[in-house]
């Protein structure tokens, strides 16, 4: 109601001159002239539908209308303070919160470095980190659940982004093939594909599952699948006891626990495209923008490596 009915500048002034007990007192505190006070009242009253003050003498008195505005102009000028200070640190990046919906392999290798980064340099700036596979976690920032998601693309599927998201792009991910270290292929600096077509294999999320399909089908065999998880440890874990291998994205490489397993590249290279996604305009929203350039830069150094 305050916003469609009131201009701040005439509650305030109002709120002088009730503090005040007069037009002229009220000009001299605020640096006006007593017809621009007069002006503004006459504005407010018209606003309002009713006279605020009557005279009674040389004094000025409130009417009804104007003591049932005096009880709320001071709450009204406390609130309207209060949005201007949150929002000049919002834009001014000393407070904030993002909502990042990851991918596990890069929840353990790009957002550490990028919320580190972003803890030491901008500390107002709050960042939740949520977890989900692509598609579903592009959903999530269509339905408001999540300002920035990153997600993954394979080259040679047709995956689907909805229409309202813009991709950024951070970096190209090459696929790797992790073995037990005793595997007869273990000593080479990169693998074929189809020199792995005999072997068991362990998949992982749906998307992924669905390019290593793909690009076994691409070289005419259809691999053994004998374990699906899209839990990178669990794929670790099945390959150290030697119950298969697994085709994975390069990022696992930076957090392989096991040292019976050993990762290969493949030959020749096979890569995704990593991208954060946001609503156009999310943009425009200056914690979402450094969270984005942050994330630019813990990739473009990881690429470096």
């Amino acid at each position: 109601m305050v916003a469609g009915m009131f201009d701040s500048r005439h509650i305030k002034t109002f709120h002088t001159v009730v503090r005040c007990g007069s037009y002229t007192a009220a000009a001299r505190e605020l640096g006006y002239t007593q017809p621009a006070i007069t002006q503004q009242m006459k504005g407010l009253e018209r606003a309002v539908g009713s006279p605020l003050f009557v005279r009674a003498g040389r004094r000025m008195r409130l009417t009804e209308a104007g003591e049932a505005l005096a009880r709320h102009a001071g709450v009204i000028l406390d609130s309207i303070a209060t949005a201007e200070r949150q929002m000049s640190a919002l834009t001014g990046l000393r407070e904030g919160r993002v909502r990042v919906c990851a991918f596990p392999s890069a929840g353990a290798t790009l957002m550490p470095e990028a919320l580190a980064g972003l803890a030491s340099a901008h500390p107002g700036i709050r960042v939740e980190l949520q977890e989900q596979e692509p598609p579903e976690s592009l959903e999530r920032v269509v339905r408001g659940e999540c300002d920035i998601t990153l997600a993954f693309t394979y080259p040679g599927l047709r995956e689907q982004v909805p229409e309202e998201l813009v991709a950024i792009p951070l970096m190209e991910d090459q696929l790797t093939v992790l073995m037990p270290t005793g595997h007869p292929m273990a000593g080479r600096r990169a693998v074929r594909l189809e020199e792995l077509s005999g072997e068991r294999w362990i998949a992982g999320c749906l998307r992924c599952r669905a390019n290593f399909l793909h690009e076994c089908a691409e070289l005419g065999f259809a691999p053994d699948i004998a374990f699906t998880t899209d839990d990178n440890l669990v794929v670790q874990s099945l390959v150290a006891e030697g119950l298969g291998i697994a085709m994975m994205p390069g990022l696992v490489l930076s957090f392989l626990t096991h040292n019976k397993v050993t990762g290969r590249a493949l030959d020749p290279a096979s890569r995704r495209q990593v991208s954060a996604y946001v609503l156009r305009e999310h943009l425009e929203i200056p914690a979402t923008a450094l969270v984005l350039e942050e994330l630019r830069r813990v990739a473009a150094n990881r690429v470096g490596c």
